[in-house]
């Protein structure tokens, strides 16, 4: 039988009307708040970066094919046209998991261990991106409103299913491959800012590097927001034969390919995979992460604030744990003394008080998953919480729960906090067994 564990239960059954409930009490409130903080802050930090990512992608592709001279930036792809004739597509959406060799290995150089794909390449398709300017009459008004906008070309292989949801009016662009559409996808902050509605029109105009002017007329068929307002307020949907028509392009050339992934995590996998191993020489591939750093960064320092709330919350478990036995052990210095007395070593008694402590730090985690949980459903299901979308690009603070990450934290609270545990247990060692026992 184990002495320690059988001893630990029943000093936790009794007492009931001990001092030390309260401090007991005192230690589960706060193991309990401090996990139902980090279970709701790991959801809202996966919320905010699983949405956020998923604008970006939905938007963009996971990874650009441009020419070579383009690979400064997305909107420099318009100066630097490729064909969209290539042995690549459209078959490389049909790539399942890949293994990527370390560089240096087919030099007989030591390098890194091959990296295998969790998943493979879900999609690939076509786009040119081109700024202008548009041109909108409104009633009444002898000039028309103007402002910059950029268009992004689509064919009709364009991925309506990761886009299609942010459409919050009208209908999506069909894009044919005998004729040219003249519809155009707004985003609803172009829209209230142009005072446009769906049937309305604009024109596009278009200045060439000889001075040339040229100009297409539209007609609004689709409203979409993503909340990203940096890309809402500068792009627009159009058929690809649009700007191709106003860049004097060939009907075979693009700006480049977006490719989409089955699973984010094999981002950088991929690009390298694309860019070293499939793309001829004059193309280059790059993920969208380095394209547009700045902003993923700033995702990545959700992390880092996760991580500064798991160490406060776990270090307020600590302190308030580390009293609270200490105070347990103090009560219970008759106790202490009549086991030495019978022969009970140190270690063994103080391990009656860790399993205790134990059962206080289990009975807090419970209580706090249980409330953080609560605290996540209220949120995902009515949006109690709202933020400024300017600023977050949600207009809800969104909840993403990881199970595992979740399961990770209740281990990591209650190993690290059992740990810590062991320093105030050292008080057992102090007691002398003839003082413990006269001690009333």
């Amino acid at each position: 039988m184990n002495l320690p564990l059988y001893l630990a239960r029943g000093v936790a059954r009794g007492g009931t009307q001990s001092i030390s409930r309260t401090i007991i009490g005192i230690a589960v409130a706060a193991v309990t708040i401090s996990m139902a903080t980090m279970v709701l802050a790991s959801a809202l930090v996966n919320g905010f970066k699983s949405e956020i990512s998923t604008k970006i992608f939905g938007f963009w592709g996971h990874i650009h094919i441009t020419a070579d001279a383009a690979s400064y930036g997305i909107l420099d792809t318009y100066n630097f046209p490729i064909s969209k004739d290539q042995d690549f597509y459209p078959s490389l959406d049909t790539t399942g998991r890949v293994t990527l060799e370390g560089f240096g290995s087919s030099l007989g150089l030591d390098a890194a261990e091959p990296q295998t794909s969790k998943a493979g390449i879900k999609h690939i398709q076509q786009f040119i991106v081109m700024p202008g300017v548009v041109s909108v009459y409104q009633p009444g008004e002898r000039l028309p409103t103007q402002e910059a906008l950029i268009l992004k070309g689509i064919a009709e292989d364009y991925d309506w299913d990761s886009f299609g949801r942010y459409l919050v009016d009208g209908e999506i662009l069909r894009v044919d491959p005998d004729s040219t559409s003249r519809g155009i996808v707004i985003s609803s902050i172009t829209a209230d800012r142009l005072q446009l509605a769906l049937g309305d029109r604009m024109d596009f105009a278009w200045l060439n590097q000889r001075g040339e002017s040229r100009v297409r007329a539209f007609q609004v068929t689709g409203i979409y927001k993503t909340g990203l307002e940096e890309y809402d307020r500068q792009f627009a949907l159009v058929d690809i034969k649009q700007p191709r028509a106003l860049l004097g392009w060939r009907d075979d050339q693009i700006g480049g390919f977006e490719v989409v992934l089955d699973d984010i995590a094999d981002l950088e996998l991929f690009s390298e995979y694309i860019h070293y191993e499939v793309l001829p020489q004059d193309l280059y591939g790059e993920s969208l992460r380095k394209k547009v750093s700045e902003l993923f960064n700033w995702l990545d320092i959700q992390d880092y604030n996760f991580a500064i709330i798991l160490a406060l919350m776990v270090i307020v478990a600590i302190i308030n744990m580390m009293t609270a036995l200490l105070i347990l052990i103090l009560e219970r210095t008759n106790m202490i003394g009549t086991l030495k007395a019978l022969g009970q070593s140190n270690w063994s008694i103080r391990r009656i008080f860790l399993y205790y402590a134990a059962f206080i730090i289990g009975f807090g985690l419970l209580l706090g998953n249980g409330i953080g949980l609560l605290l996540c459903w209220v949120q995902d299901t009515f949006g109690v919480v709202r933020l400024d979308e300017a600023s977050y690009y949600l207009s809800v603070a969104p909840i993403a729960i990881n199970w595992w990450t979740v399961l990770a934290i209740n281990l990591g609270t209650f190993l690290i906090t059992l740990l810590f545990l062991v320093i105030p247990s050292y008080l057992v060692t102090r007691i002398e067994p003839v003082r413990a026992i006269r001690f009333k």
